[in-house]
């Protein structure tokens, strides 16, 4: 399955509104798992089993509690039993059929 997932705190006291510490602290979670993923300016994905990659995002979001007064996670999960090697295989088949169409 892949998991994309954004985490972040609210009520964190910046100025600023940053919350790269928070998201930083996520992140290293994700890494630390040894699975596939891929992070971007908005969400993080990951592929694995599904147990493996709840594990991740429960760990992540428990990180970020301590940076504010409540946490916001947003989530949505492609579950598609028997495949792996989508977190590029999905991509590489979107640029083949741009690549088609062309």
């Amino acid at each position: 399955m892949l998991i994309a997932f954004s985490v972040a705190p609210s009520g964190t006291g910046n100025v600023d509104g940053s919350v790269h510490d928070a998201v930083a602290a996520a992140v290293r979670i994700v890494r630390e798992s040894g699975l596939p993923h891929r992070t971007t300016s908005m969400f993080t994905e990951i592929e694995g089993e599904w147990d493996e990659v709840m594990g991740v995002v429960k760990a992540a979001t428990e990180a970020v509690m301590p940076f504010g007064s409540r946490v916001s996670l947003v989530l949505k999960a492609d579950i598609r039993p028997g495949y792996s090697g989508e977190l590029d295989a999905k991509i590489e088949r979107l640029e083949s059929a741009i690549d088609d169409a062309e």
